[in-house]
């Protein structure tokens, strides 16, 4: 059975607080528990206008004290930002208070600008690194390190790899579960049966796990599934335009901007990477997605400006999975 989950990035929306997206993010998770999803996961941007939360431990922290049943983690902590041994501390913490609902997802992105990847101290990714970083991760999360990190904990927090550029290759010469998102999701399953072909566990009854990352969005017709859509993708043409990530805005102050052929042709681009339509649309959609993938688990990453309607299009995600 395919598993189904969200991913929040606590976005700010025009005429709203910083604080009022991170409520928004807490609240999601509650209904996404609700409904029977699986993992809720945060994710770590830092100093984009558009997006609120930065540390997504204590983010992750806030959300787990406020739920009781779903998993709560990371897509993704990213390690070239971090010591290896401060995020085994921050993540074998929340596993410690909250047993068995903490994943932790890492990856290798730079801050989106040169000021911030200059405030974050790093300006290199290399794939040898992120995999020393990892193993040194699951060194002092497993206790084989010559650190002993505290809390100790007898079931430490899963990790997962995003699986961008060479992720995929990276997840499968650790053994590691991998997500996997965008322009990699349109290369049919040859990236995926390579994943599998190339595993090798990492410890003792290891296998390949794939998450889908994607965002999907669901309304009562085609129409208004793709305005629900506009928002993200507009933000995304904007930043590319101006090189800022901004709040999001509503459809209708959206269509008073204009519409550039560069802009259109960025928003085209963001959407062919969503799935946005009626639930019966969807279905037929994402079942084509898992069965070329091979998907253990779909992760959703929808944002819209109106949260009353991303909160309906989760819930009725969750019916076409049978969840409640």
């Amino acid at each position: 059975m395919v598993a189904l989950s969200l991913l929040d990035r606590s976005r700010t929306r025009k005429g709203q607080t910083d604080a009022a997206a991170l409520r928004q993010t807490v609240h999601r998770a509650e209904l996404a528990e609700a409904a029977g999803y699986h993992r809720f996961w945060v994710a770590e941007h830092h100093a984009v206008p558009g997006i609120a939360s930065g540390a997504p431990a204590i983010l992750v922290g806030a959300i787990a004290d406020r739920t009781s049943r779903i998993r709560v983690g990371s897509g993704g902590v990213m390690l070239p930002n971090h010591q290896p041994i401060v995020v085994a501390e921050q993540f074998a913490l929340l596993a410690a208070l909250h047993p068995g609902r903490i994943d932790l997802g890492v990856g290798r992105s730079l801050g989106f600008t040169a000021p911030v990847r200059d405030a974050l101290r790093t300006h290199s990714a290399d794939d040898g690194d992120f995999v020393a970083d990892v193993r040194e991760l699951q060194s002092y999360l497993h206790g084989t390190a010559e650190v002993t990190v505290r809390p100790h904990v007898p079931e430490p927090p899963p990790i997962f790899v995003l699986g961008t550029g060479r992720g995929l290759q990276v997840a499968a010469r650790l053994g590691l579960p991998v997500v996997v998102a965008g322009p990699l999701l349109r290369q049919g399953s040859e990236p995926f049966d390579r994943y599998r072909a190339d595993f090798r566990p990492g410890s003792a009854g290891a296998e390949p796990y794939v998450i889908v990352g994607l965002e999907v969005l669901i309304a009562d017709t085609e129409a208004e599934a793709a305005e629900l859509l506009l928002p993200e993708s507009w933000a995304m043409a904007v930043a590319r335009e101006s090189g800022s990530f901004p709040p999001l805005s509503t459809v209708e102050e959206i269509y008073r901007q204009p519409m550039t052929e560069r802009r259109r042709r960025i928003v085209a681009e963001t959407e062919r990477d969503a799935l946005a339509g009626t639930e019966d649309q969807v279905a037929e959609d994402l079942e084509k997605l898992i069965a070329t993938t091979g998907a253990n688990e779909v992760l959703s990453s929808a944002s819209t400006f109106d949260t009353a309607a991303l909160y309906e299009s989760d819930a009725r995600l969750a019916r076409i999975f049978g969840l409640g």
